[in-house]
């Protein structure tokens, strides 16, 4: 029986699964922090010293909306939610872990990585999202 292959990010380069963490960016010439992470800067535009970073896996919810509709098979309803990190990045994702009507803004969440699918040698296919409260 030929071995399934490891799971592996849905998009190279914008996760770690070991920590889980997200990846971005810095410039080291005025700091900015991005994710995903570039090549350049949107702060400043320096295209040399940037370097990749790991981000934090906590975050506060900064704005959400829960969304009802959606195509078939996906399940509703769910929270879509912008989620502001330590760093200064802003990232939008799903809340898990809690009823749409207990989102809230200010409510602390932490990186939670989830299963997308699989590719085509068997691998999983992992993704994030944010878990309301605090890691344990």
């Amino acid at each position: 029986m030929p071995a399934v292959a490891a799971a592996r990010p849905f998009r190279d380069g914008l996760l770690k699964l070991t920590p889980p963490r997200l990846l971005g960016s810095r410039c080291d010439r005025c700091a900015t922090v991005s994710f995903p992470a570039r090549e350049f800067c949107p702060g400043c535009r320096a295209a040399e010293g940037i370097r990749g970073t790991e981000l934090s896996p906590a975050g506060t919810v900064y704005s959400f909306t829960v969304v009802r509709q959606a195509p078939p098979g996906v399940e509703v309803p769910y929270v879509l939610a912008y989620i502001d990190l330590p760093e200064g990045v802003r990232v939008l994702a799903q809340i898990s872990g809690v009823a749409p009507e207990d989102v809230a803004i200010g409510l602390p969440v932490h990186l939670e990585l989830t299963t997308t699918g699989q590719d085509a040698d068997g691998a999983d296919l992992v993704g994030y999202r944010f878990r309301a409260g605090v890691a344990a």
